[in-house]
């Protein structure tokens, strides 16, 4: 057996020290919501790859989808020979999509290039140039994406200069004491004071923000941003990354905000679980912008692979099937009840707990304070987690809130197995 700490010392002479590693433990495999390390040490997953294996790791009925397909081809990219199941994938997320009126999709490899691509039709069919995105959200690592990605370290620092016209306003955080008003505000200043509005070509955000803290924005503030776009004729764009495909209990996080108040996205960026770990993104808007850019302007040798669509449509029906959205609904609320409880039992580092289905996050703040953060504390939950056997993620732009992820279809017992770890390590350090 190859030890964690042998393969750690093999990865850092062999890859740069640029791709960060949350954890020394190098995974072996993965059961649903289970995964093990290369010395078979067994963790409960709250991270699932970043919001990527909502389906749960080794998914049979993606694993079989995918290896019938390998049997047939597994690449002759679409834009030499197409093949039906990118239509079949295509037509299944247009006709999910909170999208006004016909829809058309295009696929891609990452998240990145799926927002780098919503910018090339926005801009296409506005014939404009800005582009509006907000503090503390993430679109990617690409230059273009580092330009609209509102935290600078690690993502942004010494990678300048950055691609122009983009601009960056404040996303609201009540917990903060920023309100929607006031955000609104600050948009308008923007366009006051930086770009026109008349030059804007889209507002891009996360409905929920995702490294930003998983802050959720109100039915309010879309209402808000959607009038200043009609008014303006500028798109909103949702990227829906992190927050798609059951994740916080809805397809996709925009469809409580159409349902309630009636706003739809023009266009939406999707990736990480739409295929079940397999490596696809996606552009999901309206017939006529997504039609904006000529033939040849759009495309990538691997894009919408056919793996990634079969995979795709296999996590469409197992989400379904399953009743995976109601399930995120169940977790989160689960998640979300421990973790008051231990709040109101005195433990006043824990600042907010919130967070949409399955989306949740834990912030961590001095003496109750939301205006004092504690990163430091946030770190060593993160590090003592994987010692107690559970993987955690970190985010915020103060590095102070912990993200919980797990797999939409994490059993009821692993699912208390993994809080009770994670009690077990608050309690310890608090």
């Amino acid at each position: 057996m190859t030890s964690n700490s042998e393969l750690w010392a093999r990865r850092e002479a062999a890859v740069p020290r640029g791709v960060a590693s949350m954890h020394q433990r190098f995974f072996e495999r993965g059961d649903n919501a289970l995964a093990y390390d290369a010395e078979g040490t067994r963790y409960v997953d709250f991270a699932t790859g970043i919001a990527v294996c909502n389906t749960g790791h080794g998914n049979r009925q993606i694993v079989d989808a995918v290896k019938d397909q390998l049997d047939r081809f597994s690449h002759c990219s679409f834009q030499v020979t197409p093949y039906e199941s990118y239509i079949a994938l295509a037509e299944q997320l247009n006709a999910r999509a909170p999208i006004e009126g016909d829809a058309k999709t295009i696929f891609f490899t990452t998240g990145a290039e799926a927002l780098e691509n919503a910018v090339k039709i926005a801009r296409a069919a506005t014939g404009r140039r800005g582009i509006v995105t907000f503090q503390g959200g993430y679109h990617g690592r690409t230059l273009l994406t580092l330009a609209m990605t509102g935290k600078v370290t690690p993502y942004k620092a010494r990678f300048g200069p950055m691609p122009g016209d983009i601009f960056h306003t404040r996303f609201p955080i009540p917990y903060h004491g920023f309100s929607d008003e006031q955000a609104i505000e600050s948009l308008q200043a923007l366009f006051a004071s930086a770009i026109e509005p008349s030059a804007v070509a889209a507002i891009v955000l996360e409905p929920v923000l995702g490294e930003g803290g998983f802050y959720t924005g109100s039915y309010a503030f879309f209402r808000a941003l959607r009038e200043i776009c009609d008014q303006h004729g500028i798109l909103l764009i949702a990227d829906e990354v992190q927050s798609g495909f059951a994740r916080t209990g809805e397809m996709f996080a925009m469809d409580w905000v159409a349902r309630e108040n009636g706003v739809k996205p023009d266009l939406m960026t999707v990736a990480k679980a739409m295929a079940g770990g397999f490596p696809i993104s996606g552009v999901i808007g309206r017939a006529d912008l997504m039609d904006a850019p000529d033939p040849g302007g759009l495309g990538g040798t691997y894009g919408g692979s056919p793996l990634g669509c079969v995979a795709g449509l296999e996590v469409l029906d197992i989400i379904d099937r399953e009743g995976l959205c109601a399930r995120a609904r169940e977790i989160g609320e689960t998640i979300k009840r421990r973790l008051r409880t231990l709040k109101q039992g005195g433990m006043d580092f824990i600042g907010d707990v919130r967070g949409p289905g399955a989306m949740i996050a834990l912030e961590l703040v001095h003496d109750g304070d939301p205006g004092r953060p504690n990163p430091e504390m946030t770190r060593r939950i993160v590090m003592e987690g994987a010692e107690e056997g559970l993987l955690l993620l970190s985010c915020g732009l103060r590095g102070n809130v912990l993200r919980f992820l797990p797999a939409l279809t994490m059993p009821a017992d692993v699912l208390d197995e993994g809080l009770e770890r994670l009690e077990k390590v608050l309690t310890r350090l608090g």
